[in-house]
């Protein structure tokens, strides 16, 4: 019985919706055989917006201002009405008066437009005797007519995963999203013009890739059809760049889409923003100088503070942040001290199963130390934290510290538990990045379809010459994330990867 009331609901429900779309349209037909479609007009002169308005009202007001927006409410008086209007700024209240903008305009308002509608409008700017900042309509006119009405005003969209298909709706009722994407784009200005100043040169490199090189991920594939061959969606541009070292740039950074063949989850897209940037002449150490100083300032700049909320957890961001070697990491916080059997693989298998970490019998040292640290560690690093000093086995592309040559200078930073960055001394020796590459094809033989494959041109590069260069990758969703307290990388991204809806 319960079901038959919920379908009986819904269907009504639908029928309604129905209905409202139906007399929408029928507003829009007597709109054009008027000869008033909005959908003809091509422009409107918007001389302010919202927010300038209300921050400049003593230099504004009595002057006469333009300003276009959306519809979001609107209280009819009879002979006169209050609309509440939202442009990209925010929002502001407007006064519209049949005497003021005549018969005939302020009666086919009312008979044919909506809320949800976008209209432009002049007039004075003055304020209401309730002390409200408002616009005193001179004229205004229809611009676009929404055909679908908006969510309920207060219940809105909270559905989540219409949020995310819907982002245009989203965006249109819920201002804290949009506020969240402000930031975002503010935080790619601010990016850009740090490493601006400090005398990068920003570059693109291919997206379409002959070779999924410079991390390891599963790539996508796709097919060139004139070239006949496939090719690969890039899932890093470290091998390109550091060409461009190669080729004297000396200071170079991207930030662009990569896209990874890998599940989704509230820290994982399948494509996602990166940047990438490298330096000739510096090492790690000068990745992590670069990268605690960026952050810290990024955290003013958004936040304003260095110390900020996270879903409730107060994170530090001011430098200097702690450097710990991954082997000191986990004896830290497991108690297992891998320092004191490097090189064992045997003791590192029997140290890794002591805590029920599974490896197989020919596990070597770095890939349990490995293991142990991303499965017992990581989840702990909640304030801004460089792990230092990876092993080799999971550094292809990274040179060994020369006092142990079992680790590489590699770092990766981590905070609120999530690996953010990762950077290296890049490896500049082709003989021994040619060696690296074989083992991964080995592995990538055996059945690893993470492992690189050969760059064969990358090492015709290394040839001429890499100088010491450090090089440092940040995942820009999950800072983002962070610096804006979003608790999935679904409400950092306008347009996340969704599987389509079934008929």
């Amino acid at each position: 019985m319960a079901e038959e009331i919920i379908a009986a609901q819904e269907e009504e429900s639908y029928e309604s919706l129905n209905e409202i779309l139906k007399i929408r349209r029928d507003k829009l037909s007597a709109l054009k055989k008027s000869g008033n479609d909005p959908f003809e007009i091509t422009k409107f002169d918007v001389t302010s917006s919202a927010a300038e308005v209300v921050d400049n009202f003593e230099q504004l007001e009595g002057k006469t201002v333009s300003l276009a927006g959306r519809v979001m409410s609107w209280r009819d008086m009879g002979k006169a009405s209050f609309m509440d209007i939202r442009d990209r700024s925010g929002r502001i209240q407007i006064y519209v008066k049949i005497d003021d903008v005549g018969a005939d305009t302020y009666e086919g308002m009312k008979l044919s437009w909506d809320i949800g509608d976008i209209i432009g409008f002049t007039g004075e700017v003055f304020k209401t005797r309730r002390g409200e900042i408002s616009v005193h309509c001179r004229s205004l006119v229809l611009l676009s007519k929404s055909l679908r009405p908006l969510p309920e005003k207060y219940h809105g969209l909270r559905d989540t995963e219409l949020r995310y298909r819907q982002r245009y709706v989203d965006l249109i009722v819920n201002p804290e999203v949009k506020d969240t994407f402000v930031k975002r784009s503010r935080i790619m200005k601010f990016i850009r013009r740090y490493l601006d100043d400090l005398g990068y040169y920003e570059v693109e490199t291919p997206i379409l890739n002959t070779i999924p090189g410079g991390a390891a991920a599963r790539p996508f594939i796709t097919h060139h059809n004139t070239l006949n061959m496939d090719m690969y969606l890039r899932i890093a541009p470290e091998l390109y760049l550091k060409r461009l070292i190669v080729g004297g740039m000396e200071k170079v950074y991207e930030i662009g889409r990569l896209f990874r063949n890998e599940g989704i989850s509230i820290k994982h897209n399948p494509e996602f923003t990166n940047i990438e940037l490298y330096e000739a002449y510096t090492d790690y150490n000068g990745m992590m100088d670069i990268t605690e100083d960026l952050i810290s300032k990024l955290a003013v700049e958004i936040c304003g503070s260095e110390k900020i909320t996270y879903q409730g957890k107060e994170i530090n961001m001011q430098k200097p942040w702690p450097r710990l070697k991954m082997t000191d990491a986990v004896k830290q916080y497991t108690g297992l001290d891998f320092a004191a059997v490097r090189g064992d693989s045997a003791a590192a298998r029997s140290l890794a199963e002591s805590i029920d970490i599974e490896v197989s019998s020919d596990e070597s040292w770095g890939n349990c130390l490995y293991k142990v640290f991303d499965q017992r560690v990581e989840s702990k690093l909640i304030q801004p934290t460089f792990i230092i000093d990876y092993p080799v086995e999971v550094s292809h592309l990274t040179k060994r510290c020369p006092a142990t040559p079992e680790l590489t200078e590699r770092f990766e930073f981590f905070i609120n538990g999530w690996e953010l960055g990762n950077a290296y001394s890049e490896l500049n020796d082709p003989i021994e990045q040619l060696e690296r590459f074989n083992d991964q094809i080995r592995l990538r033989e055996a059945g690893d379809e993470e492992a690189n494959m050969l760059d064969e041109d990358f090492i015709n590069a290394l040839e001429y010459g890499l100088p010491p260069t450090g090089g440092l990758g940040i995942g820009l969703e999950r800072l983002i994330m962070i610096l804006t307290d979003s608790a999935s990388i679904r409400d950092v991204l306008l347009f996340p990867t969704m599987k389509p809806l079934s008929d």
